[in-house]
């Protein structure tokens, strides 16, 4: 594989000279294209020790406007990081549409050196890159730009960059023992970097392998890659908006066909029932019983959290439902448990300008918490296959590839050890016209009452089937969804209590278990 990048190519100062200037003024002007665009440009720069990953970042800083720029490069993950899933420090930092980021020592660092080391097997290597494939496909797909640059040297040609770096007074803070001890390993790193490159070079995220040792070759083939292919995601996407703004465009009222009268279109219609159909909507309890399980609850769930802290268990729990569902009030009776340190609760309305410059999932990822506490998204990531779907803010190709999206992001979480808990709170049609016009009477909850939710109303049964889908495509062992029958409201915030309690019990036994269980083995 690293053949064709270890023949000792070289652009002497004339040659590099010759075109500099010229293609400095293309990269300039290709970055005030690109301040429009909408998409970001991501680079990943990996590689061979010393083969000029650095250098070629700050080349790329000093040829372009830094303002409309940012350069990432991680170490070992922080405390705060390492209480959070492991791409949520990548999710942070990627750049807003318009935007160029920088990333050196990426999402391939670890799993590189890992696999270089021992410490990951073949199997846990590829399941790493996998989800990184996941990563990158989500972030091309929303039209970012991924190139991906891989610097290589010889085992010869590293030494002799080591020797040169370690001898100049200015670069020589550049090298340290680990990167002799990785020269070392040059051949264990080598068999990583190949099972990386093929598992991870994409048509929307390709690797570009450089020569590294020739520095003005290096810097050329970085630099013209670059060019060549903004320059052709840029058409691309221009073709792209064409393309749906004609087939947005009614045809003229010539050639247009006149209406015929018939049913009404089958995906608009209930020809099947949905998953909410199986729910008992009659289930409720009396003042007295629900002041008693109330109160019970609340205790327990206080002692569990607290346990759950202890422990370093983190938990995110969702709320989803028709409007008037009672999901505030489902929330305010967990809240009453917790102490007002440990918990956010997070009401997610249409994204800031901020928010849609970037991939939908990303003001999601950014409000991960620390360990041991809890956040309650009123309302969530879901959004983009309801609302977006039904109001058609989003393409059906943005929303239907967000099933496996939102998949991947729910299974990061859980893989990091944090508690799921996603509720959907179900009324009937009939059920919420009695509780908005109720709130239309009652001066304190009217606030709560616009045009748009008895708009909404006209629009039920597609929101159903598109919560059927929903539950059907992302309902998983390790992220179920608890449907909940909420005409009455005292039973669906007691159960609401209940499964959060049984969530949290089993989280608190297993976590306790497996400290047992390590102790056992140090023994």
């Amino acid at each position: 594989m690293f053949r064709t990048a270890e023949l000792g190519r070289k652009v002497s100062k004339e040659e590099f000279d010759a075109v500099a200037a010229g293609l400095r003024i293309e990269i300039l002007e290709l970055q005030q294209r690109l301040r429009t665009a909408d998409f970001p440009t991501i680079f990943v720069f990996a590689g061979v020790d010393g083969a000029g990953k650095n250098q070629t970042i700050n080349l790329l800083t000093e040829w372009m406007d830094p303002r409309w720029m940012s350069a990432c490069a991680y170490s070992a993950p922080s405390d705060e990081e390492r209480e959070r899933p492991e791409f949520w420090r990548f999710w942070r930092d990627l750049p807003p549409r318009g935007k160029i980021g920088l990333f050196l020592r990426s999402w391939y660092s670890l799993p590189v050196l890992d696999h270089a080391y021992g410490r990951s097997s073949e199997n846990e290597l590829i399941r790493r890159l996998d989800r990184i494939v996941s990563f990158e496909t989500a972030l091309a797909e929303d039209g970012a730009l991924i190139l991906k640059f891989w610097l290589h040297l010889s085992k010869e040609a590293q030494k002799r960059q080591l020797k040169r770096l370690a001898a100049d007074a200015q670069e020589s803070w550049r090298i340290s023992e680990s990167d002799w001890e990785h020269w070392r390993m040059y051949d264990q790193f080598i068999g990583a970097a190949e099972r990386t490159i093929t598992r991870t070079s994409t048509g929307h995220a390709a690797w570009t392998i450089v020569e590294g040792e020739d520095q003005r070759y290096r810097e050329l083939a970085v630099l013209t890659t670059f060019r060549d292919a903004a320059l052709r995601h840029l058409r691309n996407r221009a073709l792209m908006r064409e393309t749906r703004e004609r087939m947005r465009l009614p045809p003229p009222a010539a050639a247009r066909p006149e209406p015929e009268a018939g049913p009404e279109p089958v995906s608009l219609r209930r020809v099947q029932p949905s998953v909410l159909d199986t729910l008992d909507m009659t289930l409720d309890c009396g003042k007295e019983e629900y002041d008693a399980e109330l109160a019970r609850l609340t205790a327990r769930l206080n002692i569990l959290y607290r346990q759950a802290k202890a422990l370093g268990i983190t938990t995110v729990v969702v709320f989803e439902g028709w409007d008037a569902a009672g999901k505030g009030g489902a929330i305010r009776r967990i809240t009453r448990a917790l102490d007002a340190r440990d918990y956010q609760v997070l009401p997610i309305a249409a994204p800031t300008d901020e928010e849609r410059a970037r991939h939908y999932l990303w003001r999601f990822w950014r409000h991960l918490s620390r360990a041991g506490r809890i956040t309650l998204f009123d309302r969530s990531w879901y959004g983009r296959v309801l609302v977006e779907r039904v109001e058609n803010l989003a393409s059906e190709d943005e929303w239907r590839r967000a099933y496996a999206e939102i998949n991947t992001f729910e299974q990061h979480l859980t893989e990091h050890g944090i508690i799921l808990v996603k509720y959907w709170l179900h009324i009937t049609k009939e059920e919420q016209a009695r509780r908005f016009e109720e709130r239309q009477a009652v001066p304190y909850k009217r606030w709560k009452l616009t045009d748009e939710d008895w708009r909404n109303r006209d629009k039920w049964d597609a929101y159903e089937a598109a919560v059927n889908d929903m539950m059907e495509k992302t309902s998983t062992s390790a992220a179920p969804w608890t449907l909940i029958p909420a005409n009455g409201k005292r039973y669906a915030r007691l159960k609401v209590l209940e499964t959060l309690c049984a969530r949290l019990k089993s989280a608190i036994t297993a976590a306790e278990v497996g400290k047992k269980g390590g102790r056992k083995e140090k023994r």
